[in-house]
């Protein structure tokens, strides 16, 4: 066993060389196999190869490359941009007129693709032009975007909660179910502070309230568009939630049902298949390196004592798990200015994980904290994926701009840490109605 001195380089190094750029599996693996050849031997670093076999072999891990080739196929089956503008004749009505939609399309969204980026993506391509031809404040447009895109991994089916659940070995079905109602509160949060600043400064936000209005037969009519990504969601979270499928078995009907409603629309081609499979592909190999070299870390660190004597530390310090939460999130929030959001998960898990079961915080809804402030880290200057994903997209102007648009839903998600910290029971009363305490 290694005391507090040792686990404390070793944290260090390893986010001193994820600072420097270097890929973030490469560092786990280099730190793991710093320790294991340093105090453990040759037997230790030789079982890499069992656990990146374990780490692979992991049935629930299949959902992965499933969630994300849904994600793809709905992206290239043309059913977004219809949704899009099918919610913006209901949501235009607000205080904030369209800005409302960035949010709602792209709550919508998650609820299907699992991906933040994958979010922000697809709804800068629809909403930047539709915003060109009104007079709102381009930075306002650019956080809403940021801000809606950060509900990609909160409302499940989130790619972050399966990475979490298999680092920890906590269910799929649970962390998905104790998402729904803190993604849809972030989103009521985020449609509230559009509603405050409109409210404040009617000229940045006020511009979609005097465009005419479109007859009801034709909004009605346009709901439709509602239904692919609905039904979608209810085919994935019906068969979790019933106990009818497991979570890999309703990805597979997912993509089943996205094959469906691409058809629909007449997107469904050889062509367009080609070009969901590479970009999966791509995106898995990328996790699933980083999953396997998590793993082996997580192996060298329990073999070294890592998890008995950060506990020990815990339960000598008798800090409250409000108080630790609290501390955790500081943490987060100054390392999600440094790191991406994968990195900054699968980097500190393996010695933050034990530090929560010492304190006796429920693995469930550490997973929602974790997940929250990975999406925190998504739209924080000046490294937040999702920022230049949408400046990207846009091709114009300063990603300042894009900056400075998100500082007010910031702070509306730090808002948000603190509601779910104070009141837990918004992330687990929906698992333990589901499938019991």
């Amino acid at each position: 066993m290694i005391g507090a001195f040792e686990i404390g380089v070793g944290f260090a190094l390893m986010l001193a060389l994820m600072f420097l750029g270097l890929h973030v599996a490469v560092v786990m693996f280099a730190v793991a196999l710093l320790g294991a050849s340093l105090y453990l031997g040759k037997s230790a670093v030789f079982a890499f190869g069992n656990q990146l076999w374990g780490a692979t072999e992991d049935y629930v891990l299949l959902s992965i490359p499933l969630y994300i080739l849904l994600g793809e196929i709905l992206v290239r089956g043309g059913s977004t941009d219809k949704m899009y503008h099918s919610l913006s004749d209901w949501l235009n009505k607000l205080p904030g007129g369209l800005l409302h939609t960035n949010i709602g399309a792209s709550a919508l969204f998650s609820a299907v693709s699992g991906s933040s980026v994958a979010t922000a993506a697809t709804i800068s391509t629809i909403a930047l032009p539709t915003f060109k031809k009104r007079s709102y404040d381009v930075r306002l447009v650019l956080g809403s975007i940021a801000a809606g895109a950060s509900l990609g991994n909160l409302i499940p089916p989130g790619i972050a909660f399966l990475v979490y659940g298999a680092m920890t070995e906590t269910s799929a079905g649970r962390l998905y179910a104790a998402g729904v109602i803190p993604g849809l509160v972030m989103t009521l949060i985020f449609m509230l502070t559009i509603m405050v600043i409109a409210w404040a400064r009617p000229q940045l936000a006020s511009a979609g309230r005097a465009e005419a209005e479109p007859p009801l037969a034709e909004k009605l009519g346009r709901l439709k568009h509602l239904l692919a990504p609905l039904a979608v969601f209810l085919v994935v979270m019906g068969g979790i939630y019933t106990g009818w499928a497991t979570v890999t078995e309703s990805a597979a009907l997912g993509v089943a049902s996205s094959l469906v409603v691409a058809a629909l629309y007449r997107k469904l081609t050889v062509r367009m298949l080609h070009e969901s499979f590479r970009a999966t592909a791509r995106l898995t190999a990328m996790s699933m390196l980083i999953l396997a070299a998590a793993f082996y870390l997580n192996f060298v660190l329990g073999l070294l004592g890592v998890t008995q004597s950060v506990a020990g530390m815990v339960k000598s310090l008798d800090v409250s798990p409000v108080m630790l939460l609290w501390v955790l999130a500081v943490m987060y929030l100054l390392l999600g200015v440094f790191f991406e959001t994968l990195p900054m998960l699968v980097g500190t898990l393996p010695i933050v994980f034990p530090i929560i079961s010492a304190a006796g915080i429920d693995p469930v809804f550490f997973g929602v904290f974790m997940v929250l402030m990975c999406e925190i880290s998504l739209i924080s200057p000046p490294v937040g994926m999702t920022l230049y994903v949408i400046q990207g997209v846009r091709g114009e102007g300063t990603i300042n701009e894009v900056f400075q648009g998100t500082l007010p839903f910031f702070v509306s998600m730090i808002v948000m840490t603190g509601l779910l910290i104070h009141v837990p029971q918004m992330a687990l009363w929906l698992p333990n109605l589901a499938f019991g305490k």
